[in-house]
């Protein structure tokens, strides 16, 4: 993405768009729906920090440390009773050393470095648009190769795994959605529209879900990041632009980012795990980590509550069905190695380099018990030069993109191309693109085997996954003569790929 810190870990490169015009014989660009509204901060909250304050499910401890949380002077913002956790804003410097000493409290901490800001938007970056003529060029070569979508041709990724072949077998159920977790969804894109599931999308910005008409969609234009993914995973075969992995299922939206900096907090992805389980959502994508911290420590009473409270609701959604699916990051950092430099964290305030040791700090929520960690790959089936990797943290791999992995397609572009907001076009690299690879194979299996579990449902990725050896050479992801990463482990199992890179068409077959 343009700016999505560091970022967004995510997406590295800067979009490249494509305007679909009637000439081609795309559906016209339609008027972009009106951007949702910002969420509005309470003018007593401002200069607050938020927390979340983990404690015992039972209704008379938390009820009995809400009345705590007001006499610590803190406000609280949402309750999640099922879970042990509330979301609580408070001025007072002492407040979590006051409600940490509370009977019930088990764990709570502040979810930023800096007060809470006024609502507003921010600008991340405009995109790079293509011609029409270099459009024309590619739905040609698509024509030719008798592909339903017009810019399936520069789809690499989805021959990479057999997604074009598997969509003649079964493209997906309408019973099964895909909540996309990100900086919210287009839907009104046409490629997305008839997949969207408006009833299953909320705006969890704060840590309360809002479901008023449009909240899920992206701030503006520039917000692209989860339209891109949910293009990934559900993008129609309607023969416009682009197909999905799983072009039959449901996507939705579920925005968490901050429209002021743009950030994923945690009380946003506590909400939005809560609204998914609760709403019947079968597949989450994670395409981000959690602010400010890229790892949270345990020994650090803060980032504990974090890790505490994104893993209670992630643990809640699985309980109720739901598979949780995350990126790797992709900052090349080896996840059993015995230390990491992390140079980004906090990124709400002023980064602090630190050293952590990767087993007893987490990178939240790709690291959390369950959930499926997805590193990339390139055209060539290879580690992408910047994704994360490490032996017993990475479970499968699939296409991210890389720049340095050039492909034979019309515009030679070693990217993920996918929809972008306001019906259009663009290319982006991370594992933010392999994870939503990973949950449209996910979506398929899930349609193909309907009363599989959460836990059955990652055996069965692990088990249809193409096993890929780590490379017989040294391992140098740009070029520049110098060894980027060690693979260790078997063909089967290894650092790189986890259980290999995951098999669309496998996936419709078994």
């Amino acid at each position: 993405m343009a700016h999505l810190p560091s970022r967004r870990r995510l997406a590295l490169a800067v979009p490249v768009v494509l305007s679909l015009t009637a000439s081609l014989g795309f559906l016209p660009t339609a008027a972009t729906a009106a951007p949702a509204a910002a969420p509005v901060v309470q003018a007593a909250d401002a200069g607050s920090l938020a927390y979340v304050v983990n404690t015992k499910v039972d209704r008379r401890t938390i009820e009995s440390v809400k009345k705590a949380i007001a006499k610590a002077d803190g406000t609280v913002v949402a309750t999640y009773a099922k879970i042990g956790v509330i979301v609580v804003h408070s001025a007072n410097p002492d407040f979590g050393p006051r409600i940490r000493a509370v009977r019930g409290v088990q764990s709570a901490g502040a979810t930023r470095t800096g007060p809470l800001k006024a609502a507003g938007t921010t600008d991340e970056g405009a995109a790079q648009p293509l011609t029409a003529a270099e459009a024309a060029r590619t739905a040609s070569a698509s024509a030719k190769t008798e592909a339903s979508e017009p810019l399936e041709a520069d789809q690499w990724d989805l021959r990479a795994i057999g997604a074009d072949k598997a969509a003649k077998i079964n493209p997906g159920s309408k019973r099964v959605t895909v909540a996309v977790i990100d900086t919210g969804v287009d839907d009104t894109h046409p490629d997305l529209a008839p997949n969207f599931s408006a009833g299953q999308s909320a705006n969890c910005v704060g840590g309360v879900a809002d479901t008023s008409e449009g909240a899920w969609r992206p701030y503006t234009p520039n917000d692209y990041h989860g339209t891109h993914v949910a293009g990934e995973i559900a993008a129609a075969r309607n023969g416009i632009g682009v197909a999905g992995v799983a072009p039959g299922v449901k996507v939705s939206s579920i925005k968490v980012s901050d429209p002021d900096d743009g950030l994923f907090y945690p009380e946003n992805v506590v909400c939005a795990f809560v609204f998914a389980a609760d709403h019947g959502v079968e597949i989450t994508n994670n395409s981000y980590y959690v602010d400010p911290w890229l790892y949270n420590c345990l020994n650090d009473p803060d980032q504990k509550a974090i890790v505490d409270a994104v893993n209670r609701a992630q643990r809640y959604a699985q309980k109720k069905g739901t598979l949780n699916v995350a990126s790797a990051g992709n900052s090349n950092h080896d996840l059993d190695s015995d230390a990491i430099l992390d140079e980004s964290s906090p990124d709400d305030t002023t980064p602090v380099p630190r050293t952590i040791d990767p087993h007893e700090c987490f990178d939240v929520p790709t690291q959390l018990p369950g959930v499926v960690t997805v590193s990339a790959t390139g055209v060539k089936g290879t580690k992408s030069y910047y994704s994360t990797y490490g032996i017993g943290a990475i479970d499968v791999a699939a296409p991210g993109g890389d720049r340095y992995q050039i492909p034979e397609t019309p515009s030679a572009n070693g990217r993920i191309l996918s929809t972008l907001p306001g019906n259009t076009y663009g290319w982006l690299q991370g594992t933010s693109m392999a994870s939503p690879h990973v949950a449209g194979v996910a979506a398929l299996l899930k349609s193909k085997h309907p009363y599989a579990s959460p836990a059955q449902l990652q055996l069965l990725l692990k088990a249809q996954a193409d096993s890929q050896a780590c490379p017989t050479e040294p391992y140098d992801g740009n070029g520049d003569g110098v060894v980027d990463a060690t693979c260790e482990g078997g063909k089967r199992v290894n650092g790189f790929f986890g259980y290999g890179v995951v098999n669309a068409l496998r996936a419709v077959k078994w």
